[in-house]
């Protein structure tokens, strides 16, 4: 699960630094990455950032358990 945690992480960095470049230059990191918003690939990376906040959310609770963390989220 540790792993899955770190994915997540880091698709929600990507996902984040791509809504911060959109909001002060309107530019698309993911959509010139991976060929235009329209493309398959990008609508795939925006999916799964997607789905990482999602996860994220219902795990913020299990993630001081699993890592070992003492009094980190209640």
């Amino acid at each position: 699960m540790k792993a899955f945690d770190i994915l997540a992480a880091v698709l929600l960095v990507v996902g984040g630094l791509n809504w911060g470049l959109w909001g002060a230059f309107q530019f698309d990191l993911v959509a010139t990455i991976f060929g235009g918003n329209t493309a398959m690939l990008a609508k795939v990376v925006y999916i799964l950032v997607g789905l990482a906040a999602v996860y994220q959310i219902a795990a913020v609770k299990g993630l001081s358990a699993r890592w070992g963390a003492r009094g980190a989220v209640a």
